[in-house]
């Protein structure tokens, strides 16, 4: 279908605004850009917001920013989320929105992990800080108000790539038990071959360049790409692994192998729903504040984590 009106509207915003891409840019400069892009709304009320630490390997603690529905007292449900960024830009703060409103609308209190970025900080860093606070809360719910035997994962994009890697690692090592995965649009394959990559790749927000750019800055080595904890499209085995709601989005480089995921998954034998939403750009969820379509995205999500919680 068309571009959704709000949606062009956007883009054309974006680009009247004119400078550099992401993927000119240095990392430092993109995540300036990045968080000059954040929507100056406050977003909806929840009933507390803490920004605390979980401890990680040789002493290092890793940030984490708490998020506590309205009207859901604890102990509550647990949501791990990863923000989206491709590995190198965003943080709890530009997707403190999202975050809010799925607290609310899934009824968890929503961990947001501010994990190591690239290229400082290559993979496997970003993985290993999202499992270890998924083992954390596994252990140690409590602590944050939260019930340790009903704890869900997601994210958006990169952070889609993130929650799905550390599905596979909670399976692969014995870790802990994941209610659900949901996974916004997420990034699952590095081919930039695919349809979705020719007809998306440029003018949608989200480019063919930028991804490219992405992923050097994540795994500078290409041989190192088709591993499944670096893209899970190529991980032997998909079974075992927690129900999953996939979220893609019509105009999105990234659409066809969120799908091919999910079909994947399917074929694994793991219960999964697979959304498109027609007309719509990647980081529609995120833009919840500005497209009607991204309220409908968080409300879809949200239902599925309330019902994979309860």
């Amino acid at each position: 279908m068309p571009l959704d009106p709000q949606a062009r509207f956007l883009l054309d915003q974006l680009g009247a605004r004119g400078g550099p891409s992401l993927h000119e840019m240095t990392p430092t400069e993109a995540r300036a850009a990045f968080e000059l892009l954040r929507v100056p709304i406050p977003g909806e009320a929840v009933d507390r917001i803490e920004n605390l630490h979980v401890p990680s390997d040789g002493g290092r603690t890793i940030p984490v920013r708490l998020y506590g529905p309205a009207g859901s007292p604890p102990p509550a449900p647990g949501l791990v989320y990863f923000h989206g960024g491709g590995w190198v830009i965003g943080s709890p703060d530009t997707h403190e929105n999202l975050c809010k409103a799925l607290a609310n609308r899934s009824g968890a209190r929503v961990v947001s992990v501010d994990y190591r970025l690239a290229p400082e900080h290559p993979w496997p860093a970003a993985p290993e800080d999202g499992y270890a606070v998924a083992c954390h809360l596994a252990e140690h719910g409590s602590e944050f108000g939260i019930d340790a035997t009903r704890v869900a994962i997601a994210g958006d994009s990169a952070g889609g790539n993130l929650a799905a890697v550390v599905a596979l690692m909670a399976r692969d090592r014995a870790g802990p038990t994941l209610r659900h995965q949901a996974l916004l649009y997420p990034v699952v394959d590095h081919d930039f071959d695919r349809p979705s990559y020719r007809e998306n790749g440029d003018g949608y927000f989200l480019t063919r360049d930028d991804m490219r750019w992405f992923w050097d800055q994540y795994v500078a080595d290409p041989a190192l790409r088709s591993d499944g904890y670096v893209a899970p499209l190529h991980a032997e085995d998909l079974a075992g692994l927690p129900p999953a709601t996939v979220i893609t989005a019509e105009y999105d480089p990234l659409r066809d192998e969120g799908e091919a995921y999910a079909e994947r998954l399917r074929l694994a034998g793991v219960p999964t729903t697979c959304t498109r939403y027609d007309g719509q750009i990647h980081g529609v969820a995120s833009l919840l504040d500005l497209i009607d379509a991204g309220k409908r995205a968080v409300d879809q999500i949200g239902a599925a984590l309330r019902s994979a919680l309860a």
